[in-house]
């Protein structure tokens, strides 16, 4: 079976769903207003994103689940959220975040 065509289906209809719904904002009329609800939560969606890409990426190996001691992306994840959690300084999280991951690697 070729997958060429089929192949050529998924980009065009990727492409579609989205232009329609990145564009939908601009084209409706400007007297059509999202809920409060609605808009509250669209600001949470992209940390959503980050952290569920993230989460796959440290988390898992071969797909499957990753959590080990040995795992040092995920202590530096977690050193990283502490920090941010006190200071509330993106600028420390990912300094003490890169200063774990990399003392780990170098020395563990």
């Amino acid at each position: 079976m070729d997958s060429t065509p089929y192949l050529i289906a998924a980009i065009v209809g990727l492409t579609l769903v989205t232009i329609a719904t990145r564009s939908s904002f601009f084209m409706l009329p400007a007297r059509i207003e999202l809920p409060a609800n609605v808009e509250r939560a669209l600001r949470y969606a992209p940390a959503c994103a980050l952290t569920a890409i993230i989460t796959q990426g440290v988390l898992a190996r071969d797909h499957q689940p990753y959590v080990s001691l040995h795992n040092y992306q995920m202590w530096a994840i977690v050193a990283a959220a502490l920090v941010f959690a006190k200071t509330r300084n993106m600028m420390a999280m990912m300094v003490v975040g890169m200063a774990v991951f990399t003392a780990l690697r170098v020395w563990a």
